[in-house]
């Protein structure tokens, strides 16, 4: 298995735009000094909530070229390179540069569909001629296809492969994982609603959305989960709660976004066929994030 073990805050660092749609560099620094005051402990690039599939080739190599330097060792970094054609995916890792990155994330084929036996095999091509460990990504409500516990576990005894992001929203499926994980593999959560759900049985921390707008809070969430004061993380994250479910209910990450507008830190712009959040859900995030600052 491999050596590393990435836990507490993680984010899902979002990718600010220009009124013209090009990458507002400025803007992703801003967000890079906010969230790395605000505690996180480690920063994913290039995953999800950067809006990828949107992103050229060569947006790509500079994103993450930018953010190594930007961050410069202060956390450890992890870069999104996943896909559902191995053969073009282990030649793609081949080419990047990774230098400054400590793991791979490394979502499952979506579209094609995979056999639970076709994403181990997958998985296991992958580690095998990945310079870094991989961490395996679940998400099965965007891909079409779900990394069962067996599969996962199976994953888990390949030397280069270090832990799972879990955003099935099975929780039953999490903990069986988490039961028979050994230490050198580990869960962590990719949904902010199950952060102290699946911290409690035993998950590591949480890959945030959130985190991008407000890192002192989730950070705070993993602390009191890591520290094992759960009444109290219990109470954040029903706190946290409504503002998580506005923050999805148009998109990712359409309601991040608009939170970072608001903060005066990005743009409110993103590439289509993604768009901007409405007005109405723009509301319910600003009174969300009012009756927030009043409970904590």
């Amino acid at each position: 298995m491999a050596d590393i073990r990435l836990s507490g805050l993680g984010v899902a660092l979002v990718t600010p735009y220009k009124r013209d749609l090009t990458i507002d560099y400025e803007a992703l620094e801003r967000v890079i000094e906010h969230i790395i005051a605000g505690g996180c402990d480690y920063i994913v690039v290039l995953g999800t909530t950067a809006e990828t599939p949107t992103l050229t080739k060569e947006e790509k190599i500079e994103i993450a070229d930018f953010v190594r330097e930007k961050v410069g060792g202060r956390v450890p970094l992890v870069i999104g390179i996943g896909g559902n054609n191995t053969y073009g995916l282990i030649e793609d890792i081949s080419k990047r540069n990774l230098r400054g990155y400590t793991a791979i994330l490394s979502v499952t084929p979506y579209y094609n569909k995979p056999t639970q036996e076709g994403l181990y095999q997958h998985f296991k091509a992958i580690s095998e001629s990945s310079p870094l460990p991989i961490l395996l990504y679940n998400v099965p409500g965007r891909t079409g296809v779900n990394l069962t516990a067996r599969t996962t576990l199976r994953l888990a005894t390949l030397p280069n492969i270090c832990g799972i992001k879990e955003a099935s929203g099975n929780i039953e499926q999490s903990e069986e994982i988490i039961s028979q994980c050994k230490d050198k593999f580990s869960l962590i959560s990719g949904d902010d609603l199950l952060t102290y759900s699946l911290m409690k049985k035993g998950a590591i921390g949480v890959i945030s959305v959130l985190a991008n707008a407000l890192p002192k809070e989730v950070k705070k969430l993993v602390t009191l989960c890591e520290e094992r004061k759960l009444e109290e993380a219990e109470a954040l994250q029903k706190s946290l709660n409504p503002i998580i479910g506005h923050l999805f209910e148009e998109g990712n990450p359409a309601g991040v976004k608009s939170m970072l507008s608001k903060m005066g830190l990005i743009e409110n712009v993103l590439r289509l066929p993604l768009v901007a959040v409405s007005k109405e859900v723009e509301k319910k995030l600003d009174e969300a994030k009012k009756t927030l600052e009043g409970d904590i």
